[in-house]
């Protein structure tokens, strides 16, 4: 009889991956899934396992750390993977007993290593277990440090996010980072009503729970439903899965149909979709990557969901300028940035990044910004957005893009493309929106919108 890798197994291959290899987790995972055949139940918990153990990192170590003599960086990667994982049951999964995670862990132990390991594991995780209250942090954490432990974030960012937002704040941002993000879909318009898609959705997905997003006029929450992307109704078109916070890229934007737009780093392809859904299919649409797998996915997107207006380039956005001879009523920049804003999607970017990469990340904005300015015609739109919380990769960019380029200036009317209850919960300035995870439990984002000047003005 062969064997049958359990959900703990399948989790700790993707937690080694993910460290040796420098891969992404939600990708690693995604294929994980995709080729072993688990119960519904035991993907929710390889699922659980792996973001999970990811996302409180720097806590199940600092507690490692004091309980194994030479510390868990010692380790072969596959044990304290194995640590960790078997730690974060114990610590934060409430419907695991301890004797069993600690039972289950072991098990894995015997069974990849030899004798002496699975000793170690059982011998640290007994430990824990019995000095339980010497690893008990705040409620209320007062310090960088406590607060960076009790939300499992590295100190830098903790310590920048405070500088920027202030404490309170920063605390509300890093607890919403440790919850697990809600599933949500943008109704395709072309295919169906919202109401219509609900309908269908319901009787498709019996068991969750439906509703229209309180956030995003195309929007629809899922929840109960596993992966809403390899359901029938996804592949015929009814839907895209995207993130409420992103869908409000395109409503801010707000195309009108017979337009013609330029999305300058358009991959995978959602925010593409999105406009030219607005725009009810007519016009003329061109979506540019750098990556020529990526301009791929563009355009089966499109072609899943109907859309005939979308033309693909693989193309570098800031060679742009010289190459096109024409201009475009809007261009929209999603720019390449740091990714804060989906650490609860992405937990791994919490470790991955280093705040040196932001200083990087800006100089390649403000090149972007520089070469799409000239494609805007005069009257016409540009969209800066980007899913970070930094104040250099957002606000501040396109104060400095303004400075350089007098002939845009903030359109500051825009906003009223938002609900009220949203422009209430989010920040709200001239022109622009940040959105922090807590406001509308959905990804961090920023948004802005520039309009260039008729040439009479």
């Amino acid at each position: 009889m062969n064997w049958q890798p359990t959900a703990r197994d399948i989790a700790l291959d993707v937690l080694i991956a993910v460290e040796k290899q420098g891969s992404y987790s939600n990708l690693m995972l995604n294929d994980a899934l995709k080729k072993h055949a688990l119960s519904s139940r035991d993907r929710r918990l390889a699922t659980e396992l792996v973001y999970g153990t990811i996302q409180r990192q720097n806590t199940l170590d600092w507690i490692l750390n004091r309980l194994i003599k030479k510390g868990v960086q010692s380790l072969e990667a596959w044990v304290r993977q194995l640590l960790r994982m078997g730690l974060y049951q114990i610590r934060y999964l409430d419907k695991i007993p301890s004797r069993a995670a600690v039972h289950e862990t072991v098990q894995i132990a015997k069974q990849r290593g030899h004798k002496g390991i699975s000793g170690l594991v059982n011998g640290v995780l007994r430990n824990y277990l019995r000095r339980e209250r010497e690893w008990r942090l705040p409620d209320h954490p007062n310090t960088v440090q406590e607060m960076a432990l009790v939300t499992s974030h590295p100190k830098w960012l903790v310590r920048r996010l405070q500088e920027v937002y202030g404490v309170e704040e920063t605390f509300a941002i890093l607890q919403a980072n440790n919850r697990p993000p809600k599933t949500a879909l943008r109704g395709n318009p072309l295919k169906a009503s919202r109401d219509a898609l609900i309908k269908r959705l319901r009787e498709a997905f019996p068991e969750a729970k439906v509703s229209p997003s309180e956030a995003a006029p195309q929007g629809v929450v899922l929840e109960g439903a596993g992966n809403a992307a390899l359901h029938p109704l996804y592949q015929e078109g009814w839907y895209t899965v995207q993130d409420e916070s992103s869908m409000l890229v395109g409503h801010l934007l707000a195309p009108k149909p017979g337009e013609r737009g330029l999305d300058a780093c358009a991959a995978p392809g959602g925010k593409t979709t999105h406009l030219a859904e607005l725009m009810q299919n007519q016009g003329n649409l061109l979506a540019c990557d750098i990556h020529p797998h990526k301009v791929k996915l563009i355009q089966k997107h499109a072609e899943r969901l109907g859309i005939s207006i979308i033309e693909t380039r693989q193309a570098d956005a800031r060679e742009l300028s010289g190459n096109e001879t024409d201009t475009f009523d809007f261009v929209l920049l999603d720019a390449p940035c740091s990714g804060l804003g989906v650490i609860r999607r992405k937990p791994d970017i919490k470790w991955s990044k280093e705040p040196e990469e932001v200083e990087q990340l800006v100089r390649l904005q403000r090149q972007l910004l520089k070469a799409v300015a000239p494609l805007v015609k005069p009257g016409g739109v540009l969209v800066y957005s980007t899913c970070t919380l930094e104040p250099k990769e957002n606000r501040e960019q396109v104060e400095w893009f303004l400075a350089k380029h007098p002939e845009f200036e903030w359109d500051a009317s825009f906003v009223d493309g938002l609900p009220n209850d949203v422009q209430r919960k989010v920040r709200v300035e001239k022109g622009s929106v940040q959105i922090l995870p807590h406001h509308l439990d959905s990804d961090g984002f920023f948004i802005s919108r520039l309009r260039k000047k008729s040439s009479a003005e």
